[in-house]
């Protein structure tokens, strides 16, 4: 059975999620990366490629480039399905020649930069009838699917209430100015969009709020601001939650220097979710992905399960 052929746009030299990409489509061996234009540096691009062991003709120094010659290959050798992990700017840009193309479309969030771009993607995948998948990272992880098959199977009854926390302390001070390409363009508006924190790992937050309880968000009220002086996008925010079954919800980013306390603290980086329902409530921490879900004891929190929770979901002990 021959594999999946996929393009990527984005993810060389210096990028972040590019790598974590290409180790998901490894996981299960269905999928084959045939070629990408890495980078907007020519260069750069190319190196990346033969980094990656592609061919020099697989290997683009720009995305338009890349979908005219790949659509005129053979089809028994283009590639089937390009991913997108480029800064948000360039999103949509890469997803519409993609699918003008032919091309299947996975990208990474945000599916488009803003609204308009939104609506033009939605007319676009109408008109090609072509797929199209956004990705979010902690769906995949073994104990989220666990939490939401839990809640869908009505172990937990009712749903009242979700909590979700995301601490992040990298952008505690200022690193735009010191040569830092991550940091530059996530708080740049031009380039991430109006919003950072919330927009970056915020929805992250709002993603696993959903999908783990199965209920939809219907009202937000949001307080974001930014610390630290001389920046346009939030760095810091917190939001209250209204669901369709009328559940209440809070998402929140931990100030960096809270996050960031303990360097060797494993949930310095931790994305916890707590739901409160009709029966006990079940919390997971995923910086300890082999650790079962904590649950209460039938008459509440019992002192041992209330311990066990305050370590999971607190980082500054």
């Amino acid at each position: 059975m021959s594999r999946i052929r996929m393009g990527m746009v984005g993810g060389g030299e210096g990028a972040f999620i590019g790598a974590v990409h290409r180790m998901a489509a490894a996981l299960d061996g269905e999928i084959e990366l045939v070629c990408g234009a890495f980078s907007s540096d020519v260069e750069r691009s190319r190196r990346s490629g033969a980094a990656l062991y592609l061919p020099a003709g697989r290997v683009y120094g720009d995305y338009r480039s890349m979908m005219a010659a790949e659509a005129a290959l053979p089809e028994a050798q283009r590639m089937q399905f390009v991913a997108i992990v480029t800064p948000n700017h360039q999103h949509f840009p890469v997803a519409e020649a993609a699918l003008r193309a032919g091309f299947h479309v996975l990208s990474d969030k945000p599916a488009t930069l803003n609204l308009d771009e939104a609506l033009r993607l939605r007319a676009l995948l109408a008109e090609t009838g072509l797929l199209y998948g956004l990705t979010h990272t902690y769906t995949g992880y073994p104990l989220v699917k666990e939490a939401r098959a839990r809640v869908a199977a009505g172990e937990l009854g009712a749903i009242r209430k979700v909590v979700v926390e995301y601490p992040q302390g990298w952008l505690a001070d200022r690193q735009e100015d010191a040569d830092n390409k991550q940091a530059a363009w996530r708080l740049d508006p031009a380039r991430s969009g109006a919003s950072n924190c919330m927009g970056d790992i915020g929805v992250h937050a709002a993603n696993l709020a959903e999908y783990v309880s199965g209920l939809a968000i219907a009202e937000i009220c949001a307080d974001l601001t930014a610390f630290v002086p001389g920046r346009t996008l939030d760095d810091d925010g917190a939001m209250l939650l209204r669901f369709d079954n009328g559940a209440r919800g809070v998402i929140w980013r931990l100030p960096g220097r809270f996050a960031r306390a303990k360097k060797d603290n494993p949930s310095a980086h931790g994305l916890p979710i707590a739901l409160e329902s009709t029966r006990p409530f079940v919390a997971w921490h995923l910086s300890s992905l082999r650790s079962p879900p904590v649950p209460a004891t039938s008459n509440g929190m019992g002192s041992s399960n209330t311990e066990l929770v305050r370590r999971r979901l607190r980082y500054w002990e």
